[in-house]
């Protein structure tokens, strides 16, 4: 066991480069049984974990861990079960190396153990043996609890509330459930056979699915209590599209990558024309931001065919906001970084389509709130990225369409929910919020995380009162 806490981290088969910037795969290819036991037996087993602590759905990963080690599959994704309800997901796309991975003892003089690929091994085994089926359902109470939205959030809080015996229905305003996990994360990075098989795994376990329903038009809040919910969680994501207000954002060829992404993953557009939804394909496409939504905006456009794909972000590649993977994929899928860039004005042809972009170069100044050192303009060091797609990856905003609709629901001046940071809870009663919707755009797990709170609180609710 000494020799193999010893051993190098296990590395994880992927996709060659040059293969996989040709098609829509899955990158990561996952471990085999043998990967998975050896990396699983590096773990040191703390007695007082930090792992856990950086977790922010505490799942106990010296539990799971250990089971792997010794080879027990089946019962270590029912030991992530208890925390998780999405582990193939977040095996997938979850920051470890900032959270679980980031706290690992052994990280400190050499490699963390890869938690987030034991989750996936744990969570791809059983759902390819069926070992399980689904996790334990307490005994029913005959509350009533409308989920609005089907994203990470949403879905932990209603896997968790079935699991302790409530009905449980979700609500979902497109024509799949999954939120950001269906239309904004590619398929090279998570399978959609993946989401549905989690989606239907809580299904299974009784959770109602009701979708093409936007909460806010087909029904309101206060409608959902009339049809006898006793509780209901608002997790609609922050889908508004957000650009930088600059010059000629209104020329043929400029995209916000919310349009991109939903295009090209929930309505599966790379498949066009075998598919009806159709996508610009640009020959010269410049990506603006640094976080995973412009990683996989980008990894798209190289999969799409563009000749050339340019990343502009105006700070240096230490400062990515995107998870190291997906930079280290980019750059191998030939994904050309212009760092310390900000963009100043779009310039158009005679006909008004995109034809290049005016940028600034930068430097770091002081750090700003974000501790992140803030970037200052070079004066005379204008330059144009050539192209003729933009796509505009630099964060999202509030979808006021379901506030609009609740008048009594209180807002930040952003237009996001006010809810209680350890339960979730808004200013009005019964309703919970969580995720983007009250955060501003994060990560699954700290969506899932707001979920797990949510779901505790609201069952304390159900069987004790506001």
């Amino acid at each position: 066991m000494a020799a193999a806490r010893q051993a190098p981290r296990e590395a994880m088969p992927e996709q060659d480069p040059a293969a996989r910037a040709g098609n829509f795969l899955e990158v990561p290819q996952g471990y085999t049984e043998e990967q998975a036991v050896q990396e699983a037996s590096r773990c040191l087993q703390c007695k007082q974990p930090a792992c856990v602590r950086g977790c922010p759905v505490g799942v106990d990963i010296p539990g799971f861990v250990g089971l792997l080690a010794r080879g027990r599959f089946d019962t270590a994704i029912e030991r992530i079960w208890e925390r998780n309800s999405l582990p193939a997901v977040c095996g997938r796309v979850c920051p470890q190396e900032s959270q679980c991975e980031g706290q690992c003892v052994l990280g400190r003089k050499g490699q963390p153990v890869a938690i987030g690929n034991l989750e996936r091994f744990a969570a791809d085994w059983e759902r390819a043996h069926n070992a399980c089926g689904t996790p334990a359902r307490a005994a029913h109470t005959g509350r009533r609890v409308a989920v609005v939205g089907s994203g990470p959030s949403s879905l932990t809080v209603a896997g968790d509330l079935v699991r302790k015996g409530h009905d449980v229905t979700l609500f979902e305003a497109f024509h799949k459930p999954g939120g950001v996990l269906v239309y904004g994360i590619p398929e090279f990075r998570l399978p959609k056979a993946i989401v549905a098989a989690e989606v239907a795994c809580m299904q299974a376990q009784g959770v109602r699915l009701e979708c093409d329903v936007v909460v806010g038009r087909t029904l309101t809040v206060d409608e959902l209590f009339g049809m006898g919910f006793d509780a209901v969680y608002l997790g609609v994501g922050a889908g508004l599209p957000r650009f930088m207000d600059i010059p000629g954002e209104s020329l043929n060829g400029v995209l916000s990558a919310n349009e991109y992404l939903t295009r090209a993953n929930l309505m599966r557009a790379y498949l066009f024309p075998k598919v009806d939804t159709p996508i610009p394909r640009g020959r010269k496409v410049a990506v603006l931001g640094g976080g995973n939504v412009a990683m996989d905006c980008a990894r798209t456009a190289v999969r799409l065919g563009a000749e050339r794909v340019t990343l502009v972000y105006r700070r240096s590649r230490d400062e990515m906001p995107a998870r190291g993977a997906e930079i280290h994929h980019a750059e191998e899928e030939g994904v050309r970084f212009e760092l310390l860039a900000s963009p100043v004005r779009y310039l158009g042809d005679a006909q008004g389509t995109l034809a290049g972009l005016e940028c600034q170069r930068m430097e770091l100044g002081e750090p700003d709130a974000t501790g992140r050192r803030r970037p200052v303009p070079v004066e005379g060091s204008a330059f144009t990225v050539e192209c003729d797609l933009a796509i505009v990856a630099i964060g999202s905003g509030a979808n006021p369409l379901l506030p609009r609709a609740t008048p009594d629901l209180p807002l930040d001046r952003r237009g996001y929910i006010l809810a209680h940071d350890h339960t979730g809870k808004t200013g009005k009663r019964g309703v919970w919020a969580g995720g983007d919707i009250v955060t501003g755009a994060a990560t699954v797990i700290l969506a899932m995380g707001a979920g797990r709170k949510a779901a505790d609180s609201i069952h304390d609710y159900l069987v004790c009162g506001w």
